[in-house]
């Protein structure tokens, strides 16, 4: 800048601070002006000159900035407004240099710049914005360009060509010329400043090559700088492109399509490229010129070829080989071959070993040897893991557990393929499906279950259950068992197990008074587990049933003795009496039988009710029946017996006007009847003495009970007083001597005669027994 450029500049700052604050509109709305920013002539367009802040009062628009140059012709853009992100009413405004703009600091060394700023709804504010002008720096060329030798690159004779070798960097860059001085050089300058290998390459040549480059460079305001740049080529030594045979022969098969590989050649060197010299015409095939691959161009028929094919250095085309390739096309067998067996089914058992050979291939081909076949095995995934392929031999590859979840869940079987292929083009090849079926092996001895103890009351009813042998087997199926007791169900051992579930049952009667537990032997026998059903394997299990005593309680009956009366009907059987008992508090089913008194069948029990059958009674008949009351089939011991004395009236015979039936119940303390039958056979003196020994004795027993039933006359029980007996005395000798039906229907005096054996019996409600006479 002159001296008159800096005293201006100085008078406008002056000017500016002298400037009275009041003349200011909205001063706060450009606060980075004025300013003064220095911008070298060397700047290039799109270069940002300066970036000023725009305040706003409110946010209500972007504000409108113009700039205005007091030169003509000012070298910048139009304001660009952008808004600033951290404050809501403030604006970025940036100044630019516009493109094809050249600055000069001789012609012109500062811009005076007006911008006006408006705010919507605010008064317009004008600032100015000083750009001083610089002149460029020098131009100058780096060292060891610009020294006298100039600088050196060493580079090999078979470097590619036009391979960049040297780059001019002078200081600073942009809008530079660069000129090459001497045109004695194969080497080429760019417009950039690069220095290229000729287009070419350099010249194989076994001596060391020098090229020396002499380049000047000059930026737009005409200064410049110059330099010399030294180019050796090195001597290469790579080798030379040959092939290894001259010659060779390749045969394809007929029917080889488009574009598939024929053969493949290969030349040693470096960047080595190849092509078909001929023929030209007909062009049955193409090389790769990178690869060395040939392919076909056309569906080939049978027939001959001759190709001369190059190989050469891309680098140095003058490098190069040829050799001959003879390609003959010759007719092809489509048959596949041919396999014994064409189906292979094996059956194994499951314990067969890891590489044991299931089935050999015997296959053969046309136009190549056995030995020239490829096997392979295809299949599910669960089939080709589980064997392999050793040449034409299928093997196992690992075992084959029959007992497993996944052969089961194959069904122990498995399905493949061997697929047998023969060389060539087309590939032939020949399919053979393969089953293997795995049959199971009894492999496993069933297992005891522990603690196999069990505890049953002794009171358990027929068919009860014990418990469960719950044995197991690790052979397929699992836990396939057959239950047997060694010795079987017998009065030492009342129980039986059922052959499938194992479940012990109660089969007779229980006492603990006599055994307070048995041990069972269980024999656990598998089954199903093998291809030969007589192989099985069975172990013996100690079972303990321990027994639980229940107290003894007979069932109860009220009452224990009754007295009907009923009319004969005509038709079927009618109802007598309902027997009311109950069962101990185990809550044990009662079973009633009659044991005495029918011995003509003219009486029926069903459960607890009693039924007489009608049988064309002629006259009235008393009966006397014994009915006995079990608690249950297991306890036979735990039992009492009811008397019912029924009098029986035909139907001709007059009866009272009710036809409801009379029941007559004795009303006693508990009677206990006790029946007794003699099972030894005395000699007959001792069946007299005894017999008289007894009338004595019932004689006094007869008095003696009298005695004690008229001592308790007073204590309000019914007793069978001596006038019952009389009448009951009385009717008896009037039946037996065929007196009136009424005198028969007279009160039950007590005594009653077993039909079956002939005895006598008298029945005593004081005493509660039943005595025979």
């Amino acid at each position: 800048m002159g001296m008159h450029g800096r005293l201006t500049f100085l008078l406008l700052l002056l000017l500016l601070s002298l400037r009275a604050p009041g003349t200011f509109v909205r001063a706060a709305a450009l606060p980075d002006l004025p300013r003064v920013v220095v911008l070298s002539e060397d700047a290039v367009p799109g270069t940002c000159v300066a970036k000023l802040t725009v305040s706003c009062s409110n946010v209500s628009g972007s504000p409108n900035v113009t700039l205005h140059g007091i030169e003509p012709g000012h070298p910048f853009n139009p304001i660009a407004i952008s808004a600033d992100p951290t404050a809501p009413a403030t604006f970025q405004a940036e100044v630019t240099l516009r493109a094809g703009a050249e600055l000069d600091a001789r012609r012109v060394n500062q811009y005076n710049l007006i911008l006006r700023a408006a705010c919507p709804g605010e008064d317009e504010v004008e600032e100015r914005l000083f750009v001083q002008v610089t002149a460029e720096q020098a131009l100058r060329c780096d060292t060891p360009f610009a020294t006298a030798g100039g600088d050196v690159v060493q580079v090999l004779a078979d470097v590619a060509p036009r391979t960049p070798l040297y780059a001019v960097l002078p200081q600073p860059l942009g809008g530079l010329t660069f000129r090459l001085r001497n045109h004695d050089t194969p080497l080429t300058l760019t417009r950039r400043g690069l220095v290229l290998v000729p287009a070419g390459g350099f010249d194989p040549s076994n001596d060391t090559q020098i090229f020396r480059l002499e380049i000047e460079v000059m930026d737009r305001h005409g200064h410049n700088c110059s330099g010399a740049v030294r180019v050796e080529v090195l001597p290469s030594h790579r080798p030379r492109v040959t092939f290894p045979e001259p010659q060779w022969a390749v045969t394809v098969p007929e029917g080889t399509g488009p574009l598939e590989v024929v053969t493949r050649v290969h030349a040693s060197g470096d960047n080595v490229h190849y092509a078909i010299l001929a023929p030209v015409a007909p062009r049955l095939f193409t090389i790769n010129e990178v690869t060395g691959e040939i392919r076909s161009t056309r569906r080939l028929e049978v027939g001959h070829a001759l190709l001369l094919v190059r190989a050469y250095n891309a680098l140095h085309p003058a490098d190069h080989a040829t050799a001959t390739l003879n390609v003959t096309v010759q007719g092809t067998d489509r048959r596949a071959p041919s396999c014994v067996p064409a189906i292979s089914v094996s059956q194994v058992p499951e314990t067969v070993f890891p590489g044991s050979t299931l089935v050999t291939l015997r296959c053969t081909d046309s136009t190549s040897t056995e030995g020239g076949l490829h096997y392979a095995l295809e299949g599910p995934p669960a089939s080709h893991s589980r064997f392999r392929m050793e040449g034409p031999r299928l093997q196992v590859n690992t075992t084959l557990d029959y007992d497993s979840e996944a052969v089961a869940a194959v069904g122990f079987q498995f399905t493949a393929t061997i697929v047998v292929s023969a060389g060539g083009e087309p590939p032939r090849s020949t399919r053979v499906p393969v089953l293997v079926m795995v049959t199971p092996v009894n492999e496993f001895t069933p297992v005891c279950p522990n603690g196999a103890i069990f505890t049953v009351p002794e009171t358990a009813a027929f068919g009860s259950t014990v418990g469960r042998v719950a044995g197991t087997d690790r052979d397929y199926p699992p836990d396939s068992l057959e239950y047997s007791l060694e010795g079987g169900p017998s009065p030492a051992q009342p129980f039986s197990i059922d052959t499938r579930t194992g479940e012990i049952r109660v089969v007779g009667p229980l006492d603990s008074e006599q055994h307070k537990s048995y041990r069972l032997t269980v024999r656990l026998t598998d089954i199903h587990n093998d291809l030969d059903p007589a192989k099985r394997r069975s172990r013996l299990c100690e079972v303990t049933v321990h027994l639980q005593a229940v107290p003894d309680q007979v069932p109860v009956c009220t009452p224990e003795v009754q007295e009907l009366r009923i009319t004969a009907r005509s038709g079927g059987r009618q109802s007598v009496t309902r027997l009311a008992c109950q069962s101990s508090p185990n809550g044990a089913m009662l079973s009633y039988t009659i044991t005495g008194g029918n011995e003509d069948g003219r009486f029926q029990l069903e459960g607890n009710t009693l039924f007489y059958l009608p049988n064309d009674l002629a006259e009235p008949r008393t009966f006397v029946l014994l009915v006995e009351v079990r608690g249950g089939p297991s306890a036979p011991r735990r039992s009492t017996t009811v008397a019912l004395v029924v009098h029986v009236t035909p139907r001709s015979t007059p009866v009272p006007p009710s036809t409801t039936t009379l029941r007559t119940t004795l009303r006693k303390e508990p009677l206990v009847v006790v029946r007794t039958e003699a099972v030894w056979h005395p000699p007959a003196w001792f069946v007299a003495v005894l017999t008289v020994s007894g009338a004595l004795l019932l004689a006094a027993l007869g008095c003696m009970t009298r005695t004690l039933l008229c001592s308790n006359r007073d204590s309000g029980k019914l007793l069978l007083d001596k006038s019952s007996w009389d009448v009951a005395e009385q009717s008896g000798s009037e039946e037996e001597q065929g007196h009136s039906h009424a005198s028969s229907l007279e009160q039950f005096d007590g005594r009653a005669q077993d039909p079956r054996t002939g005895r006598d019996y008298l029945f005593n409600s004081v005493t509660g027994a039943r005595r025979w006479i």
